[in-house]
């Protein structure tokens, strides 16, 4: 009986291992690469499903990702966004993820430096107007 107990805690923590969102090791960004990828926009750190992006942006279309979860870690500038409601003629991108250049419903939030927004998997969602012209920010993408 012992034995079964220690290969179910082993089989289960190999799972948990090899989960996806899950990092395999410390991972240090000194802050002039954060700056750099920050100007341009793109990935500062891509770990095993964990992947977070700096990134600077003006409106854009409505976006919908099957297989990620979002937080979004507002740094700079301000923007409405939208979350939830229906695609209006949506369109494949790429695998797991549609656009479309609107949506129907969803609640609307204003943003701002500081704002921290969670947008699970499946959800629309959409910088519908950036005041400021831009809006930087982090985002922790955890791929399920």
């Amino acid at each position: 009986m012992r034995l079964v107990s220690i290969l179910a805690f082993w089989f289960t923590m190999s799972l948990v291992l090899v989960a996806d969102g899950v990092p395999t090791g410390v991972t240090y960004v000194p802050h002039e690469k954060v700056s750099a990828t920050m100007a341009k926009g793109g990935s500062i750190i891509n770990d095993h499903g964990l992947i977070v992006l700096a990134q600077r942006r003006g409106m854009g279309e409505v976006e919908l990702h099957e297989k990620t979860n979002h937080v979004f870690i507002i740094v700079e500038g301000e923007a409405t966004f939208v979350v939830g409601g229906t695609m209006v003629n949506p369109r494949e991108t790429a695998p797991n993820q549609r656009r479309a250049p609107g949506v129907e419903g969803g609640q609307t939030y204003h943003l701002s430096k500081g704002d921290v927004i969670t947008i699970p998997a499946k959800t629309p969602h959409w910088f519908k107007e950036v005041s400021t012209q831009t809006i930087a920010y982090y985002a922790v993408n955890i791929e399920r």
